[in-house]
This record gives C-alpha cells, sequence and structure tokens, in this order.
C-alpha cells in the first residue's frame, strides 16, 4: 500500500486540474492563465513578478508570456515597483472580477465533488496530513541543496 501513495499524491493533483480545466474552457481560459489569476487574486493585488512565479511553481519567464496574454486580454496590468524600478508589481484590472468569481465559483463546485463523501473531520485531518508530507519534502529538499553548495 505504501508504494502507491507517491503515484497516489502525483496524481491528484492533475486529476483535480483537468476537472477545473474542462470546466474552465468554455470561459476561453487555459489552465496557466486561470491559476496565475487565481493565485494573484488570493494573494493580492500588488504582488512582485518573481514572488507571484514563486507561488504558482513557475519559472520567472513562463511568467511573463502568461502575464502578457493575461495584459492583452485586459485582466492585468504590470507597473513598476516604487522602490525598485527593476520590479515590476501585477495588478487585476476591474475587468478580472466578473471573471475571478466565476473561477471561484467553478473551483469550489468542483472542490466539494472531489471531496465528496469526506466529513469536516477526515477534511482536516487530511489538510494536516498533507501539510506534514509537505513540510518532510521541503525539509529534504532543503537538506539536498545544502549538501550541493558544500
Amino acid at each position: 500500500m505504501h508504494e502507491n501513495i507517491g503515484f497516489q499524491l502525483s496524481r491528484l493533483p492533475r486529476l483535480w486540474r483537468a476537472v477545473i480545466d474542462e470546466r474552465l474552457a468554455p470561459l476561453g481560459l487555459t489552465q496557466t492563465r486561470w491559476v496565475t489569476l487565481y493565485h494573484l487574486w488570493r494573494l493580492g493585488d500588488g504582488q512582485p513578478q518573481c514572488d507571484l512565479a514563486r507561488a504558482i511553481g513557475v519559472e520567472a519567464p513562463s511568467l511573463v508570456r502568461t502575464l502578457d496574454q493575461l495584459s492583452d486580454q485586459g485582466l492585468v496590468e504590470r507597473r513598476p515597483c516604487e522602490q525598485d524600478r527593476r520590479t515590476k508589481r501585477v495588478f487585476l484590472t476591474p475587468a478580472a472580477t466578473p471573471l475571478l468569481e466565476r473561477i471561484d465559483d467553478v473551483v469550489r463546485e468542483a472542490r466539494n465533488e472531489m471531496l465528496a463523501g469526506l466529513d469536516r473531520e477526515e477534511i482536516a485531518t487530511l489538510a494536516q496530513l498533507l501539510s506534514r508530507i509537505e513540510d518532510n519534502g521541503l525539509a529534504l529538499q532543503s537538506r539536498g541543496e545544502a549538501t550541493v553548495e558544500d
């Protein structure tokens, strides 16, 4: 049983995103675009591009292409940072709000359906266990980086 946990953990995010992607496709949103918009909305306006890329888990050049597309759609604006002109901050436009509300509805509905059959206590336990696994992975990654630098 333990041998399958890693495979299950790797399949689940892809399945989760695929369900949401399918439901957002009629809105003309690719996964990279809706994930970027949704993260920016959750993190708050004015995020530095590098922080947004880190939060999403993508490389900065990939995010730049996505932000260009979202900017062309009139959904985001990039502005220079007042403290550091080399840094660009990302802001949502008013046109993004109705779209984000729809994305939020779709994500919430998919989450409820994916977690169907689990009660609140089981969901809380699952969240705690996933956090512990993530912490363990981050600790392993940090040790690996320290070993490489030594």
